[in-house]
Parts: structure tokens; C-alpha cells; sequence
């Protein structure tokens, strides 16, 4: 019995949570959408066929070279719903040039 608890156990940490289905936003309310983002850090969402973000809490979650952008996804109740950030590499246009 423990040794079969103990390989489930060293099984479910093997599979990286990247591995795991990303949920669709078109099925959450724009609420529920921002409260797992918050709640878990980050968050691998679907918000079109063929589109799957991760979207994150707060620039600390980021690359140190990242910036964080805001998205807006569309969600059950809200078309553009603010869920959380993107990380991205900045362009040369984010610079604040004189």
C-alpha cells in the first residue's frame, strides 16, 4: 500500500504543471477568470481556438528582462475582460526615448 502511494505521489510531481489543459476564458465570468490568475500567480488560459497565453498576477512573475502587459480577453459576461498580465521582452518602442 505505501509503496503504491509512494509512486502516485512521485507520479503527480513528474508532470509539470505546464502539461496540464489550459481552461478557456469564453466559458469563465470575467470574475472568475481574474481570481484564478490572482489566486495561483499564473495561469496557462485559452481564450480562441489555437490561442493559449499565460497570464500572471504581477511583473514579479516575469523574466527578469520582461515587462508586463496588460491583456484583455474575452470571457462568458465581458468581451474584453482585463485578466491579468503577459510577460513579454520589451520593443524599442517601449524605451521612453527624448
Amino acid at each position: 500500500m505505501t509503496r503504491r502511494l509512494a509512486i502516485a505521489v512521485c507520479v503527480a510531481f513528474a508532470v509539470p504543471a505546464s502539461a496540464q489543459a489550459p481552461v478557456s476564458t469564453q466559458r469563465m465570468t470575467c470574475a472568475d477568470a481574474m481570481a484564478v490568475v490572482k489566486r495561483d500567480g499564473s495561469a496557462m488560459m485559452s481564450w480562441q481556438p489555437g490561442k493559449t497565453e499565460r497570464f500572471v498576477r504581477d511583473r514579479s512573475l516575469c523574466g527578469m528582462t520582461e515587462i508586463a502587459e496588460l491583456r484583455f480577453v474575452p470571457t462568458r459576461d465581458n468581451i474584453e475582460c482585463p485578466v491579468g498580465y503577459r510577460c513579454r521582452e520589451p520593443d524599442y518602442g517601449d524605451w521612453d526615448w527624448p
